[in-house]
């Protein structure tokens, strides 16, 4: 079974990383009840600037459509961008790009 992302790239500006955190609560909760892969975690800048956070499963679509209303809803992320990976991590596996506007 091949394993495809949602990696999604955001603006954060803030060290206070609490509101992340409920989000990525959120984003494990729909994604579990979707039943459509696993939420991996984040990388944040020291600084607060931007982060990404990192989702994985069997369809990226179903894993991308069970968190964007989620990514689109909340406050404490600016300007997000969803990498889907259709397989995993190669030069030749197919990528799209989504802005996710609010």
């Amino acid at each position: 079974m091949s394993e495809h992302a949602v990696i999604v790239r955001f603006d954060y500006g803030s060290t206070d990383l609490e509101p992340l955190f409920g989000l990525e609560e959120e984003l494990e909760e729909a994604i579990a009840a979707a039943d459509a892969g696993e939420y991996d975690g984040n990388e944040v800048a020291v600084s607060g600037r931007d982060g990404v956070l990192y989702m994985y499963g069997p369809d990226a679509d179903a894993l991308f459509s069970a968190v964007k209303p989620i990514l689109a809803s909340t406050a404490c992320i600016r300007n997000v961008v969803a990498t889907l990976r259709y397989g995993p991590p190669a030069d030749d596996i197919r990528r799209v790009e989504v802005r996710v506007a609010p």
